[in-house]
């Protein structure tokens, strides 16, 4: 009798060994579904950036507001009849400058 408890007990341990740390086992399985998670979460931000990019093909085809945009942002184009003013930033170095000094008697 004792001898099949040790046997039994021994088989126990061997089954709890594969469950747990063996090939297939709870750690494997649950690295598997961090996997999965990630994947399925890469997959949405895939969908995400693959209808915003058909949104702008469709509005590229149908429609010329999209086109204007492009080419004012993309091209420096502007219409007929407009001004265009470009702000430039301040050179960090010119910002404490002093004017250039001017000569006596010369006014610019």
């Amino acid at each position: 009798m004792r001898l099949l408890t040790w046997a039994l007990a021994l088989l126990f341990l061997g089954v709890q060994y594969t469950l747990w740390l063996g090939k297939g086992g709870a750690r494997d399985v649950a690295r598997l579904e961090e996997a999965v998670a990630a994947q399925i979460a890469e997959n949405e931000a895939l969908k995400a950036r693959n209808q915003g990019l058909e949104a702008e093909v469709m509005d590229l085809k149908q429609g010329l507001d999209a086109i204007e945009e492009l080419a004012r942002s993309e091209m420096g184009m502007v219409k007929e009849g407009e001004v265009f003013f470009q702000i430039m930033d301040q050179a960090p170095g010119l910002a404490n400058a002093t004017p250039p000094a001017q000569t006596p008697g010369k006014s610019p």
